[in-house]
């Protein structure tokens, strides 16, 4: 269907949103380091078949933010829908975090800025339970 787009009806894994080039750079002092981070970023979702429609577990998706309001330790990344917010995330750490992280399922401990969990009580389940 034209207008449609290719995401549509597809399960998804993760949602990557990168504060990477912020039209006021209030946490970032060098908007190089940003848009080098979304460059790696966009690479690696491609190389890695992230996008796959057919990828197990469902696909992942990337945004690149202006701003998420998170104006600490920038760029920052967003990982949903687990909430982890890393900061200082230069493409050495988009590479690890994407591997380790989005793909391998643990979180890079050391580069957690906040964790902002989507579900009242911090679990996946929560969010399909009946009010």
């Amino acid at each position: 269907m034209p207008g449609t787009p290719a995401t549509a009806g597809q399960p998804v894994a993760h949602h990557l949103l990168l504060c990477a080039t912020p039209t006021k750079p209030l946490c970032c002092p060098d908007p190089a380091v940003g848009a080098a981070s979304w460059d790696t970023l966009k690479r690696l979702v491609r190389e890695l078949g992230l996008e796959d429609p057919g990828r197990e577990g469902g696909i992942v998706l990337r945004t690149k933010a202006d701003c998420l309001r998170i104006c600490a330790e920038g760029p920052v990344l967003l990982v949903w829908p687990e909430g982890i917010v890393y900061g200082g995330v230069t493409p050495e750490r988009i590479e690890r975090i994407v591997r380790e992280h989005v793909v391998g399922g643990e979180p890079v401990e050391d580069w957690i800025a906040r964790r902002q969990p989507f579900w009242r009580d911090g679990s996946p389940q929560a969010r399909h339970a009946q009010p």
